[in-house]
């Protein structure tokens, strides 16, 4: 079932009815350590709270870990609320969203995490409000959790959030660098969705809608941001969250989450930086490497069709493009400025491809196929 939605600036204001509506009794309250604050949040979400017993759980990594995981579960098990609100960035909605769905399970949260023992019960509700542009956690079924530094997916439907508020003016407040990370995350998620092998009628029209209001909006929302380009990238995030939520995301991701968790690479970033050379890529695509069963000519015109709302001719020109995007927000373009530089760095992002986010790409690609790909953007 589609969560209960509050999208556009100023319907923070709907938490009290919502919170009510959820019959919200006590509460978990997951938040980031800063952002709850200068996001202007915190006067707003204490008001609609009221006099509701609330528990604060707010100490963990960016890139939540297992064991930032089994202190929020204590939390939750000492207090026990009968809803969590998270109020923050895409890492916020993951623990919050991981907290609820381990806290029903009688596996334990490592197993659950690695996949190795089975989710049986719905989760804890969860009432979202994002305070970023770009993870769209608010709108998908699954989470991330690193365990002894690798990345692992939880996902069930029940992790969706019950109801979530986008409001844009939650985001005014973010410094040009996050606007920049988050609205690329955004971008490379409605982009990946685009061209993923489960893309449907649907998960196009929200991805294409993303990277038209992402295209049209980022660079302003970086250096002279006004409340028409924060919109557009809320808007942007939510519908490509909705995107990856059925297609999911595919080899820039995959290649990504060695790059945060071995160099400490933004999110965004790690995934834009071969968003352009991997769109060549799989414009190169053949009967003998294709794996979206819709064929070689389906995916050879979904390319045609991201040219074109990239506003180009050809994968070459939409390359450049992608490089033009990341370079008007102040970010990098290739490996060596984000402390990528030896081969032996290479070895250890080749060493370490993402299978489950490899599998989603419409053109097999092979370690032999990648190695120049990295050399290439050195």
């Amino acid at each position: 079932m589609d969560p209960t939605s509050w999208i556009g600036r100023g319907t923070i204001d709907q938490l009290p009815t919502i919170l009510d509506r959820q019959q919200a009794d006590r509460v978990l309250l997951v938040t980031g350590n800063r952002s709850y604050t200068t996001s202007g949040a915190r006067p707003l979400v204490e008001a609609a709270l009221g006099n509701r017993p609330v528990r604060r759980f707010h100490e963990f990594d960016p890139n939540p870990r297992l064991e930032d995981l089994e202190r929020g579960l204590e939390c939750l098990d000492r207090f026990d609320a009968n809803l969590i609100l998270a109020v923050g960035g895409g890492s916020v909605l993951d623990m919050a969203k991981l907290i609820g769905i381990c806290s029903r399970q009688q596996a334990e949260p490592a197993d659950i995490a690695r996949g190795t023992a089975q989710i049986t019960t719905d989760s804890l509700p969860l009432v979202a409000v994002p305070t970023t542009s770009g993870s769209g956690s608010e709108s998908t079924h699954f989470a991330v959790v690193y365990v002894n530094g690798h990345k692992h997916s939880v996902a069930h439907p029940s992790i969706r959030p019950s109801a979530i508020v986008v409001d844009a003016a939650l985001t005014d407040s973010l410094p040009p660098p996050l606007t920049a990370v988050t609205g690329l995350d955004a971008f490379c998620q409605a982009v990946e969705s685009f061209w993923s092998v489960h893309s449907t009628k649907a998960t196009r029209y929200w991805s294409a809608r993303a990277i038209e209001l992402t295209l049209d909006s980022l660079a302003r929302a970086v250096h002279a941001p006004d409340d028409a380009a924060r919109d557009a990238l809320a808007e942007a995030s939510h519908l490509a969250g909705r995107a990856i939520n059925v297609s999911k995301t595919t080899a820039p991701h995959a290649i990504s989450y060695t790059m945060t968790s071995r160099f400490g690479v933004p999110h965004g970033q790690a995934v834009a930086v071969t968003l352009g050379e991997l769109l060549v890529f799989n414009s190169q695509v053949t009967t003998d490497d294709v794996t979206d069963p819709r064929g070689v000519h389906h995916v050879r015109r979904t390319i045609e069709e991201l040219n074109m709302l990239l506003g180009t001719a050809n994968a070459e020109a939409s390359r450049q493009r992608i490089q033009g995007l990341i370079t008007s927000v102040g970010l990098a373009t290739r490996l060596t400025p984000l402390g990528i530089r030896r081969p032996e760095d290479h070895r250890l992002l080749l060493d370490n491809l993402n299978a489950e986010r490899l599998k989603n790409n419409p053109r097999a690609l092979r370690n032999d196929q990648l190695a120049p790909i990295l050399q290439r953007i050195a």
